[in-house]
């Protein structure tokens, strides 16, 4: 979706007047070494809070589009869900920088089970792989997916990014919240803190958090649960679970190296999404950018290697890709008959999905006008009974 000159001075404006103005958050174009076609010459994207690694990868390629490109980005940082997704589907950015809240828009899942969202038709182009399992203190003796029955899980239930990633992996050992005691605690931050001063024994978390460090030197240490990739049928019921999970390698944390590397769920964080009706050459265009300036920001991060476009653009991710970005994938020699079956699959989730919203909503008076949480209690078994016929 190409952004317009008014569009582009309204969201710098609105930026200004929100004092988000500062210097990271605007890309400035260096002079184009090469004009790619159908690329944007001003693109806005929305992307995770200044100082998030989804803030950093984003501004590190905008940068590199300028230089290449000449092509001029403003990004649009929130600290919300909503913040980052609303303004995609209003039309106001032309690229969203997103985590799991993709997964929640196109399942009408959490905040977006209201009567104005419901399941929402969203694409990815690429998507970075990120690590995330359950960390455990050392004492704990908690080193695979079945340990954790009984044990002292530190949970936030507010942080629904985190918790959906941890059913995978209670499901790749057959178990569920039930099975283990819950802790709970403020925050994110909390969880970690719960583990070093032993006031819990596990927390699901990405290994890059810094906290992690802390419990690493603590007196109870640190260890993961490892996720065996050869292990299918618990592969099969992690992705029942979940469906944009895969095993992954992490060597990159605390508690891990080149050394000493633990396999564990690779999901896409931040992965590059646009509306479903967006122009297939623009995106096109945009997917072979992000592919093309790979060498200008590769070095930006420990991470950026990831964003190879034979590594990010492949699935599985939370939702389908678009179709201009298949295009360039083919071209590429990336996209393999794989890929087209689990995008079919995905594609086929999406459609149903929307449909039964549409049809809830058509025929239930109550859907209608209930509260959110009144609008779950409708929603999530029609949910659940077209999940079980896919």
């Amino acid at each position: 979706m190409r952004i317009t000159r008014r569009t582009y001075l309204k969201g710098t404006a609105g930026l200004a007047a929100a004092g988000m103005l500062g210097t990271p958050a605007i890309i400035r174009a260096a002079s184009a070494q090469t004009a790619l076609p159908n690329l944007a010459s001003t693109m806005i994207w929305s992307t995770y809070d200044v100082g998030s690694t989804g803030y950093v990868e984003a501004s590190a390629i905008a940068d590199a589009f300028g230089k290449k490109f000449g092509s001029r980005v403003r990004l649009q940082p929130s600290g919300s869900a909503i913040g980052r997704v609303k303004p995609l589907t209003d039309g106001r950015v032309s690229h969203a920088w997103l985590a799991n809240e993709l997964f929640f828009s196109v399942e009408g899942l959490h905040e977006y089970c209201a009567a104005d969202w419901g399941p929402q038709n969203l694409r990815t182009l690429m998507g970075r792989t990120n690590a995330f399992s359950v960390v455990a203190t050392k004492v704990s003796g908690i080193k695979e997916p079945k340990d954790l029955k009984g044990k002292r899980f530190a949970i936030a239930r507010a942080n629904s990014s985190v918790n959906i990633k941890v059913e995978p992996i209670l499901a790749f050992a057959g178990l569920t919240w039930d099975d283990v005691e819950l802790v709970e605690f403020p925050s994110y931050g909390a969880t970690m803190k719960g583990l070093i001063e032993g006031k819990a024994d596990c927390a699901g978390v990405a290994p890059a958090a810094a906290t992690l460090r802390e419990l690493e030197a603590s007196p109870n240490g640190i260890g993961w649960v490892a996720l065996d990739p050869s292990n299918k049928e618990g592969w099969a019921r992690a992705q029942k679970a979940v469906p944009f999970v895969e095993p992954f390698q992490e060597t990159i944390g605390a508690g891990l190296s080149k050394d000493n590397p633990v396999w564990m769920m690779g999901y896409r964080y931040p992965m590059i999404t646009v509306s479903a009706d967006a122009s297939v050459d623009e995106v096109y265009a945009m997917t072979r950018a992000v592919a093309e300036t790979f060498d200008g920001y590769k070095d930006a991060s420990p991470v950026m290697a990831r964003w190879e476009a034979a590594k990010a653009g492949t699935p599985p991710m939370d939702a389908a890709f678009h179709d201009g970005a298949i295009k360039y994938l083919k071209e590429a020699g990336i996209w393999k008959p794989e890929h087209q079956t689990w995008q079919d699959a995905s594609l086929n989730r999406h459609a149903k999905l929307q449909a039964a919203w549409a049809d809830m909503m058509a025929k239930d008076s109550a859907a209608k006008s209930a509260d959110p949480e009144a609008l779950q209690k409708i929603w999530y078994p029609i949910r659940a009974d077209v999940l079980k016929s896919l």
